[in-house]
């Protein structure tokens, strides 16, 4: 990486605790370049009180880059992680970027730590340079004779905290390339013993989430929300409100999408919301329900599709398939699912004394409300402020094209006189029942196998609802009228495959769709790795042998493909399940990481499932934080089993059937008894690690169920179809 540094990189703030080194790099990741102040990037605040802060572009929803990054710097800075701190970057989308989303702020598709690894070594690197310097020229030493750790520079017979040279630091030229540590100097990169920065504040109750958030003299708004998707509020009767005590006022939200209800506290503004008459206008709303939203997908796979997403010869591809052997088909049909964070959506917005808007949100893609805010509010983008503070879960619900509840608080606020703070509260129901779910799809694939078990022709069709088209991103999302969203995981997977074709046809949505937790690899590796294991059990060879013989390439995407396939198989003992456990397993790539999972379980699909343990394998590329990594492939095989083994969100004329957690049942801690994590030592660079750890889970578990049962799950959840869990 090319780096032209400038003493611009080091900024003297005019603090009230003394000088305050801030370094900084470029949006294209290298350090600052001289030139205005204000395009830089500051990663790194140094008090002259030697207080480090780590100042954090991505939120945090439990993933964990508040750690993550706080650890790239500190280990360049050679500081212990009770040395650091952090706190969370502004919203600017001109000096925040997140380098992999082009000129936009914000968090997703496990892009953190892959966006931000070097750009934050290099701060770190480049801050103890400077320190480094500015005591060599206090003491008269030469730097190559000072050394810089746990806060302390040492050398030439004297030593002294680095809160000492701040000052002097903050006054001289940055280096123009900062040396970066080599690996073999980790101490706190790779370090299994390194734990989170953020633990201790959740666990003790002094972590500032979006819901803590309580503004002086604020007031709550709750919306009323019609029941069918694009209905609109004609008119609001308040009269039925008026006795609640806190009750406020009522009014339209200007795009008429709901009704907003302000009162003096939550209790009040739910009684009030329920107490309220709303006309509704529905001649446009959705009146369809999930057995015709299935069947117009079911319709789809039947016909041609619209899309030829590979461009391959498919009348070859079906002459290869009616000539084989042996055929193996099956169609797949996937329901609507919610994130279901436990946080329900809220943010609080005020007003500032010059005119402007702040805005406290536990927030996904600051750019986008950033925006919206000032275009609602009719203020220059500047004036706008977005204070990020951590969220409760959201799975990519926080992020929508629309920046949803984002737009109902402002929307809320321009109804008020702007004299008090509005904090918009969603509840449960709310999440249920009015928000944007993970789209419905069905899958059509045909496999057609030779005498000797190899694949001579694979035929795959894909029919669902977009979730690109229609938003802000489809200029740059949608190629050829094709979302790639709807078909990752399948034309771009790792498997060598022969005589294969891809085809896909939009749907309309019957919903606001959007990304859910590994997006549209969700349902393209249950169907991908479900249909390998048809294909291996149909002509009687091992899945796990089947699977590598289509990542024989030596190409680095079959290699680690093929190396976490067979870590898993290893580590839980593949093929030899202890009596009355049948196994299961599944590899996938997503957000460029690689992970296989071998399900083990006991009992049959009639009796009653128990899922005994999961066994992980994960190549993430570099480790940063294993014990971060090894949570999060926990964390996301519970939700990919969960969700697929009960849930599913149903309409019944348009309107939202389930409620909340007992008809939307989250995964139990007793759903999984144990979960083994492995992660393959790496040297690329870092990848993604919230996300991939979903789409392998629940097909591993149904291979499993094959395995013991002879079912096979092609229509989900599992619990509609046949398997009991116990």
């Amino acid at each position: 990486m090319n780096v032209n540094t400038s003493r611009r990189g080091f900024l003297k703030g005019a603090a009230a605790t003394g000088a305050v080194l801030v370094v900084g790099l470029r949006p294209d990741g290298a350090l600052a370049a001289s030139g205005n102040p204000t395009m830089l990037t500051p990663f790194v605040q140094i008090g002259s009180d030697g207080s480090v802060t780590a100042i954090i572009k991505h939120f945090e929803m439990g993933q964990g880059p508040a750690t993550g990054l706080s650890t790239l710097i500190a280990e360049e800075m050679g500081l212990s992680m009770d040395q650091i701190g952090y706190d969370f970057a502004p919203s600017n989308p001109q000096i925040y970027n997140n380098t992999l989303f082009g000129p936009m702020q914000g968090t997703g598709g496990s892009t953190a730590m892959a966006n931000s690894y070097l750009q934050y070594r290099q701060a770190g690197a480049a801050a103890r340079d400077m320190l480094l310097q500015a005591a060599a020229q206090a003491w008269g030493a030469d730097v190559s004779d000072l050394s810089f750790a746990d806060g302390m520079i040492s050398g030439a017979g004297k030593s002294a905290p680095l809160g000492d040279f701040v000052e002097a630091a903050a006054a001289l030229e940055a280096p123009a390339e900062p040396r970066l540590k080599d690996p073999s100097e980790f101490r706190l990169i790779g370090n299994p013993d390194v734990r989170r920065l953020d633990s201790a504040a959740k666990g003790n109750g002094t972590a500032m989430f979006a819901m803590d958030i309580q503004r002086p003299n604020q007031m709550i708004a709750m919306i009323a929300r019609p029941e069918q998707q694009r209905a609109t509020a004609v008119s609001v009767d308040a009269s039925g409100a008026e006795g609640i005590k806190g009750f406020i006022s009522a009014g339209v939200l200007p795009n008429k999408a709901g009704v907003a209800v302000f009162a003096e506290s939550t209790w009040a503004a739910m009684q009030a919301r329920n107490a309220i008459s709303v006309e509704w206008d529905t001649s446009n709303a959705e009146t369809r329900s999930s057995d015709q939203i299935e069947a117009e997908i079911r319709a789809a796979l039947e016909a041609e599709p619209t899309y030829n997403v590979n461009d391959a010869d498919v009348m070859a591809v079906r002459a290869a398939i009616d000539g084989a052997d042996t055929v193996v088909e099956e169609t797949f049909y996937f329901p609507l699912l919610a994130h279901a964070p436990m946080e329900p959506l809220n943010c609080t917005i005020e007003q500032t004394e010059d005119g402007g808007i702040l805005m406290h949100d536990g927030c996904q893609i600051p750019t986008l409300p950033h925006g919206a805010l000032a275009e609602i509010f009719g203020v220059p983008f500047e004036k706008v402020q977005i204070r990020t503070v951590l969220a409760g879960g959201s799975f990519g619900r926080r992020a929508t094209p629309q920046a949803d509840y984002q737009v109902e608080a402002a929307m809320a606020f321009t109804l008020t006189d702007r004299s008090r703070p509005v904090h918009l509260v969603w509840s449960r129901e709310d999440d249920l029942r009015s928000g944007y779910y993970r789209p419905a799809f069905g899958h059509k694939v045909r496999v057609g196998l030779d005498g000797s078990g190899n694949i001579v022709g694979w035929e795959h069709r894909v029919a669902g609802q977009s979730i690109m088209k229609g938003t802000p991103f489809e200029a740059f999302a949608v190629q050829n009228g094709i979302d790639h969203s709807s078909v990752e995981g399948t034309v771009d997977s790792p498997y060598q495959i022969p005589m294969a074709s891809f085809g896909l046809t939009d749907t309309e949505k019957a919903t606001s769709t959007l990304w859910w937790r590994a997006v549209g690899h969700t349902h393209t590796a249950y169907v991908m790795e479900v249909m390998m294991d048809m294909a291996a059990v149909a002509v009687g060879i091992d899945p796990v042998d089947f699977r590598l013989s289509y990542l024989n390439g030596d190409g680095p995407d079959q290699q680690r493909k093929a190396a976490v396939l067979q870590l898993a198989a290893e580590k839980a003992n593949w093929g030899n399940a202890p009596a009355g456990r049948s196994q299961g397993i599944a590899v996938h790539k997503s957000f460029n990481s690689y992970v296989a999972e071998v399900v083990e379980i006991s009992g049959t699909a009639e009796d009653g499932i128990k899922i005994e343990k999961v066994t992980c394998a994960v190549d993430c590329g570099v480790a940063v934080n294993p014990d971060v990594i090894k949570a999060q492939m926990e964390g996301a095989i519970g939700y990919g089993i969960g969700h697929n083994m009960r849930d599913k969100i149903t309409l019944t004329e348009g309107v939202v059937d389930q409620f909340n957690f007992p008809d939307y049942e989250p995964l139990r801690i007793s759903d999984i008894q144990e979960i083994e994590v492995h992660i393959v030592p790496s040297a690329e660079p870092p990848t993604g690690v919230g996300e991939p750890g979903t789409p392998p889970a629940a097909p591993a578990l149904a291979n499993a169920i094959a395995a013991a049962s002879n079912l096979r799950i092609a229509t989900l959840p599992m619990n509609d179809n046949g398997a009991s869990f116990v």
